[in-house]
């Protein structure tokens, strides 16, 4: 009895599921009005009237009765907005996945027990494969916490695409299969995919009904590196996953019809647990400095990623450790949460198995040998190539800031993300002397099926706030109250969104309900200020807050000339990661934060490291930054910020926390405002005001 009493108390992580309320459909009216809001920065006196005459045409008739049939839609569905969401998003999207969708990060074990050293890829990769392969076993068993925020159950679905989960391309949209079942569902598959110059092997990681132990998965893991490396390299038919994805459907038909066993092998693929790609480069990492990571999880060789798996766990050869995943089925909150796991475990262990060494007789390792004609190496030859053009561009620099966390920004009843997000606004705002629409994430997981809302950081609030910090005739008081009203209007914002009462995906639905009725696009989804407000995935700035832990990670931008930011906030620091695309950096070459490859530099656009630099002339390197160049999404960057809080007891922390906050944050933005010849902002100096494009004034900042 007392067993069954354990058992019936004992939360399971997928039982909240059936009781999680339906996500809601929003007020016409407020989403209206909220939307309104969001476009008031962009507009004149004349273009708002226009855009509110729009929008009250729209509130009075089409719009009233696409709401109409939404509702209708709604009362048959948990979640209206799941289905679609999945095939807009991700599923119709014809671009290369690879580099324009899924996200990628480093695993953060060269912190601490695991720097890079040659010689432990396989030995590292035996223990991270198990800790991995534990987290499977917690999930199949619902073992795994449940989310919650407060008391509240947070929506567990997303879990389930972890592993076992693959995309599947089609013509014109792909799908995704997902194979994974808890014990009492029944049977899942039990097998990893590894990767390794160009060939595919599949092995089980049970045996005898228990997972095979860190000394068996390193003697697979050798077998299958000691034959990689003593015979050919095999045909690469990963990397036809990176490709344009109608071209990989049609060469992924032609693959099976040479032979109907091709088939069989990549069904084989995809329904493994995740893959392993075993690399042969070595990247460049320090908790300093880890900038090669991020270029190479990104732009890495793509014969040894399977693009459209849910799970890539990627090594390299000097014991460093990252993943790509893709996009579509979950969102990166799964990623951090399994990644800060296996953080957590090799903590734990010190980086070592300390069990047994015994290597029980267990069955080798398959090589998946598929059959292949000219043409299929000449698709994978052209897949390769576009991969490695497309990712030839990518400049990431990445350096650590020392001077403090998000504990002093906490002592300042500021929220460290609000407080992230206003600071790129004013970053954006010097740089480019206009504001910045942007997308932040906020997630819906209250919700049945939940994943994310748009939350739109620039407000009418954020930009009188930037303007009063250009204003030299502003007082201090002055421009306190604006920024406390800026983090106001910000956190009030997030909240809402997560609550279900954002306005983006409500007027998404909208007008996916036109699109099925066959009616017209309405005049306000085709007027100016909705897409120069960032409608329509139209955001100059696509951020995201990746947590509060030591996980990091990236993925590309939205907009041809925007920008990413990508950002993590922790007790001992700050990571943000973001990319520029089709543009040049000019940047400082001197130093390991502007350390990067040579580009074309002629006609740049105003590059991350100046619009960081703004942000932390007299802090150091808050920001780390990164530059790539995609195929038709546009300038995109990559930049890792870290904030350790190493330094509490430094003089300048010491003077930092009795600082007022209006004056915390102009020792953040400094206070100086120069201007070129078109009265654009020019990062400078915050004690002599010289522009920080002088490379050796640029330089001396950078130290």
């Amino acid at each position: 009895m007392e067993n069954q009493l354990t058992k019936s108390v004992e939360e399971r992580t997928f039982q909240y599921q059936d009781s999680l309320p339906s996500l809601p459909v929003p007020s016409l009216e407020e989403s209206l009005k909220k939307y309104l809001e969001s476009v008031k920065p962009f507009a004149n006196e004349d273009e708002y009237k226009k855009t509110e005459e729009i929008v009250q045409k729209f509130q009075e008739g089409a719009g009233k009765r696409l709401h109409q049939k939404l509702l209708e839609r709604a009362k048959g569905k948990r979640n209206w907005l799941e289905e679609w969401w999945l095939n807009v998003a991700y599923l119709d999207v014809r671009i290369p996945s690879q580099l324009n969708v899924n996200f990628v990060g480093p695993c953060p074990h060269f912190e601490h027990y695991w720097p890079a050293r040659e010689g432990t890829q396989l030995e590292r990769g035996s223990i991270m494969l198990w800790h991995n392969l534990n987290y499977w076993q917690l999930l199949r068993r619902e073992k795994l916490p449940v989310h919650k925020s407060g008391n509240t159950p947070l929506d567990m679905n997303q879990f389930r695409m972890l592993f076992s989960t693959c995309k599947v391309p089609g013509i014109t949209r792909d799908s995704i299969m997902n194979y994974f079942k808890t014990e009492s569902e029944g049977h899942c598959p039990t097998h990893i995919a590894v990767l390794c110059r160009g060939r595919a092997f599949v092995f089980d990681v049970l045996h005898e009904g228990c997972l095979i132990t860190p000394p068996e998965l390193l003697r697979q893991l050798t077998y299958i590196h000691k034959k990689c490396s003593n015979e050919p390299v095999g045909p690469s038919i990963a990397a036809l996953t990176s490709e344009e994805r109608t071209r990989w459907a049609k060469a992924r038909e032609y693959l099976i019809g040479l032979d109907p066993e091709n088939l069989t092998l990549l069904e084989k693929i995809q329904t493994s647990l995740f893959v392993y790609s075993i690399e042969d480069t070595s990247p460049h990492a320090t908790p300093e400095e880890y900038s090669q990571v991020f270029e190479m999880l990104l732009g890495g060789d793509p014969s040894v990623r399977w693009g459209d798996k849910s799970y890539n766990l990627i090594s390299f050869a000097n014991g460093i450790f990252g993943c790509c995943c893709d996009h579509a089925p979950y969102d990166a909150m799964v990623m951090v949460n399994i990644a800060h796991y296996v953080d957590e475990r090799i903590l734990e262990t010190e980086g070592r198995w300390k069990g047994s060494e015994k290597v029980r007789d267990i069955p080798l390792p398959e090589e998946l040998v598929f059959t292949v004609d000219e043409k299929i190496l000449n698709d994978v030859s052209q897949a390769k190539a576009q991969h490695l053009k497309a990712a030839s561009d990518l400049q990431i620099a990445a350096s650590t800031f020392t001077s403090f966390g998000k504990k002093l920004t906490k002592e300042e009843a500021l929220h460290p993300d609000t407080f992230i997000q206003l600071a790129l606004q004013l970053a954006y705002y010097r740089l480019h002397g206009r504001p910045g629409c942007c997308y932040e994430t906020a997630m819906t997981r209250y919700f049945y099926h939940g994943r994310t809302e748009t939350v739109r950081p620039c407000t009418v609030e954020a930009v009188r706030w930037c303007q009063s910090m250009q204003d030299p005739s502003a007082s201090l008081l002055e421009r306190q109250q604006k920024m406390l009203e800026a983090f106001a209007k910000h956190n009030k914002m997030m909240k809402d969104c997560s609550h279900g009462k954002g306005f983006d995906r409500h007027l998404l639905g909208l007008l996916l309900i036109a699109k099925e009725e066959g009616l017209p696009v309405p005049e306000l989804f085709e007027d100016p200020l909705f897409s120069r407000s960032g409608g329509g995935g139209n955001f100059v700035l696509s951020t995201s807050l990746v947590g509060y832990l030591r996980v990091q990670g990236v993925v590309v931008p939205m907009v041809h000339n925007g920008y990413g930011f990508f950002y993590h906030i922790r007790d001992d620091s700050r990571s943000l990661e973001g990319l520029p695309k089709n543009s040049s950096i000019q940047t400082c070459s001197n130093c390991d934060a502007c350390r990067v490859p040579s580009v074309n530099r002629d006609n740049a656009n105003p590059s991350l490291l100046a619009l960081f630099m703004i942000c932390s002339l007299k802090v150091g390197h808050m920001f780390s930054l990164s530059h790539t160049t995609y195929p038709r999404i546009g300038t995109y960057i990559i930049c890792t910020i870290s904030i350790n809080e190493l330094v509490n007891k430094s003089e300048n922390r010491h003077k930092a926390k009795h600082k007022s906050i209006s004056s915390f944050w102009e020792n953040l933005v400094g206070r100086s405002t120069v201007t070129d010849k078109h009265g654009h902002y020019q990062p400078s100096s915050p004690k002599t005001g010289h522009c920080l494009q002088n490379p050796k004034i640029r330089h001396k900042y950078c130290k």
